[in-house]
Protein backbone atom coordinates (compact mmCIF):
# COMPACT_ATOMS: atom_id res chain seq x y z
CA UNK A 1 0.00 0.00 0.00
CA UNK A 2 1.06 3.67 -0.83
CA UNK A 3 3.03 5.65 1.63
CA UNK A 4 0.72 8.82 1.55
CA UNK A 5 -2.72 6.90 1.20
CA UNK A 6 -1.77 5.60 4.74
CA UNK A 7 -0.89 8.48 6.40
CA UNK A 8 -3.92 10.09 4.69
CA UNK A 9 -6.02 6.72 6.23
CA UNK A 10 -4.43 7.74 9.72
CA UNK A 11 -5.38 11.46 9.56
CA UNK A 12 -8.88 10.31 8.52
CA UNK A 13 -9.27 8.53 11.62
CA UNK A 14 -7.48 10.89 13.63
CA UNK A 15 -10.47 13.48 12.62
CA UNK A 16 -12.91 11.09 12.96
CA UNK A 17 -11.90 10.60 16.57
CA UNK A 18 -11.20 13.84 17.42
CA UNK A 19 -14.94 14.99 15.96
CA UNK A 20 -16.70 12.25 17.86
CA UNK A 21 -15.25 12.70 21.11
CA UNK A 22 -15.71 16.82 20.75
CA UNK A 23 -19.35 15.62 19.71
CA UNK A 24 -20.03 13.39 22.95
CA UNK A 25 -18.30 16.41 25.10
CA UNK A 26 -20.70 19.48 23.79
CA UNK A 27 -23.60 16.94 24.45
CA UNK A 28 -22.36 16.20 27.93
CA UNK A 29 -22.23 19.64 28.56
CA UNK A 30 -25.20 21.17 26.96
CA UNK A 31 -26.99 18.10 29.54
CA UNK A 32 -24.87 19.58 32.07
CA UNK A 33 -26.11 23.34 31.32
CA UNK A 34 -29.51 21.80 31.09
CA UNK A 35 -29.39 20.39 34.58
CA UNK A 36 -28.01 23.51 36.12
CA UNK A 37 -30.42 26.20 34.33
CA UNK A 38 -33.23 23.60 35.42
CA UNK A 39 -31.82 23.98 39.21
CA UNK A 40 -31.15 27.23 39.42
CA UNK A 41 -35.04 28.60 37.76
CA UNK A 42 -36.11 26.50 40.80
CA UNK A 43 -33.99 27.57 43.18
CA UNK A 44 -35.78 31.11 44.17
CA UNK A 45 -32.61 31.60 46.72
CA UNK A 46 -30.26 31.88 44.63
CA UNK A 47 -29.46 35.61 43.80
CA UNK A 48 -29.67 37.20 40.47
CA UNK A 49 -26.27 37.92 40.28
CA UNK A 50 -25.13 34.58 40.79
CA UNK A 51 -27.69 33.20 37.91
CA UNK A 52 -26.15 36.02 35.30
CA UNK A 53 -22.62 34.88 36.32
CA UNK A 54 -23.39 31.19 35.72
CA UNK A 55 -24.42 32.55 32.23
CA UNK A 56 -21.78 34.29 31.47
CA UNK A 57 -19.52 31.17 32.13
CA UNK A 58 -21.68 29.11 29.92
CA UNK A 59 -21.31 31.73 27.26
CA UNK A 60 -17.25 31.75 27.80
CA UNK A 61 -16.99 27.77 27.69
CA UNK A 62 -19.11 27.68 24.48
CA UNK A 63 -17.02 30.34 22.49
CA UNK A 64 -13.83 28.62 23.82
CA UNK A 65 -14.54 25.25 22.63
CA UNK A 66 -16.05 26.62 19.49
CA UNK A 67 -12.52 28.58 18.75
CA UNK A 68 -10.98 24.85 19.53
CA UNK A 69 -12.95 22.99 17.58
CA UNK A 70 -12.49 25.66 14.55
CA UNK A 71 -8.48 25.75 15.37
CA UNK A 72 -8.48 21.79 15.16
CA UNK A 73 -10.43 22.35 12.14
CA UNK A 74 -8.52 24.04 10.58
CA UNK A 75 -5.07 22.65 11.16
CA UNK A 76 -6.45 19.40 10.10
CA UNK A 77 -7.54 21.35 6.95
CA UNK A 78 -3.85 22.41 6.46
CA UNK A 79 -2.79 18.85 7.00
CA UNK A 80 -4.94 17.29 4.44
CA UNK A 81 -3.46 20.49 1.40
CA UNK A 82 -0.02 19.31 2.70
CA UNK A 83 -0.18 15.72 2.08
CA UNK A 84 -2.51 16.33 -1.18
CA UNK A 85 -0.25 19.02 -2.69
CA UNK A 86 2.75 15.82 -1.88
CA UNK A 87 0.78 13.63 -4.48
CA UNK A 88 0.82 16.05 -7.35
CA UNK A 89 4.01 15.83 -9.31
CA UNK A 90 5.85 19.12 -9.55
CA UNK A 91 6.87 20.67 -12.96
CA UNK A 92 10.61 21.23 -13.60
CA UNK A 93 10.74 24.89 -14.75
CA UNK A 94 13.78 25.44 -18.00
CA UNK A 95 16.34 28.19 -16.64
CA UNK A 96 17.24 30.22 -19.34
Amino acid sequence: MDQKQIVKQVIDFHKSTFTNSYNAIVMLQDQTEKMMNTFLSQASWVPQDLRKVVGDWVATYKKGREEFKDSVDDNFRRLEEYFSTADKPQTKTKQQ
